[in-house]
């Protein structure tokens, strides 16, 4: 740690570690504006033969003025200027921190509980910003204006993006903020009750009341860091609220091939219109001896169940015919981890694929 910024954290340290009788004094005499020295140990409730000493100590530090006469008056000076150097300072400070800060590496818990709204604002920049190809997010208006440029660099760098808004009626007009330039599709759903969510690449996650960004001590968020978990997310996000929201808008130029999915029903969405042979190459596990499974073919169908609840891919993999369901799969053949699809042939998962 360099001197300067040591010598910041003392200097701050110091100007704050104030004394129960230093603390009493000091509100009392904001409270009052001014006192003799008599009056504001009995209203502060010091002992008379501390309240010299405690007040001396305060103007020492900027805090009060000391009218010397007889009886001494203390008198309050505006916090605002009492404590200007001291912010101007701590913003310095704060700086200089930031520049020596390096974000932990996330480690291989399966779940992490958090309660600060500012660590929860980090997460999900960081979620946002660590996307390679797919992100969920489920967003109130605030959050999209805030991080609306994340989104769109993700966009750039060709992240496909699924974005949810609520409450629906706080939620900016068409006209009013160009949704396309931020995500794939974009949806409404009423209410407060809607969670605050981002999904990365299926792994990386985040789950949070609305609450819980207004700084309620009684509300707190999840962060997700295994792939398992982070799934469980993506299908109650796919599931419960995406099917139960209105589109207001969606882009209207198709991905390029190949393309990478993390999830069965953002794949399925996106290929069932398309009238032409595909390929796929699947990643993820048998669902009835649970050992790793890679299967490559040509893609025969791809169908979603009643209300979206199942979405099943049909793969032709050298005349075995799989069925590639997605995560907790049981009615078909493959848990599907990621799958990565092109026009020309099975790619392969190091292509590079956004």
């Amino acid at each position: 740690m360099s001197d300067e910024l040591h010598g910041s954290l003392e200097t701050l340290a110091s100007r704050f570690d104030f004394a129960e009788y230093e603390v009493k004094a000091y509100l009392t005499i904001l409270e009052h504006g001014e006192l003799t020295a008599s009056e504001l140990a009995e209203r502060a409730d010091i002992p008379q033969p501390r309240v010299y000493d405690t007040v001396r100590d305060l103007a020492e530090r900027g805090l009060v003025e000391l009218q010397e006469s007889r009886p001494m008056r203390v008198l309050a000076i505006d916090p605002e200027e009492a404590f200007v150097d001291l912010q101007t300072s701590l913003d310095e400070m704060v700086t200089q921190l930031e520049n020596r800060y390096v974000a932990p590496a996330r480690n291989a818990e399966g779940a992490s509980l958090v309660k600060s709204r500012s660590t929860i604002l980090r997460y999900l920049s960081e979620i946002i910003e660590d996307a390679e190809y797919e992100l969920l997010l489920s967003l109130d208006s605030d959050l999209l204006s805030r991080f609306g440029d994340e989104l769109a660099a993700a966009r750039d760098r060709g992240v496909a993006v699924d974005l949810l808004l609520s409450p629906a009626d706080d939620v900016p007009d068409e006209d009013e903020f160009e949704y396309t330039a931020v995500a794939d599709t974009v949806r409404v759903r009423r209410g407060v009750t809607t969670p605050i969510l981002a999904v990365a690449d299926g792994s990386y996650a985040l789950y949070a009341t609305q609450d819980a960004l207004r700084d309620d001590s009684d509300r707190y968020g999840l962060i997700f860091n295994r792939s398992e978990l982070g799934f469980l997310v993506s299908g109650f996000f796919n599931t419960v609220l995406w099917t139960t929201s209105d589109t207001i808008a969606e882009a209207t130029a198709e991905r390029p091939f190949p393309r990478r999915y993390t999830t069965i029903r953002r794949c399925v969405a996106e290929l069932q219109s398309i009238d032409e042979t595909l390929y796929a190459s699947v990643e993820g596990r048998d669902i009835e001896t649970g050992d790793h499974r890679r299967v490559e073919g040509t893609v025969v169908s791809v169908a979603f169940g009643t209300n979206r609840e199942t979405a099943t891919l049909i793969v032709d993999a050298e005349d075995d015919i799989v069925n590639v369901g997605g995560q907790l799969a049981s009615l078909e053949d493959i848990e599907a981890h990621e799958i990565v699809v092109d026009t020309d042939e099975p790619p392969g998962f190091d292509t590079g694929a956004d």
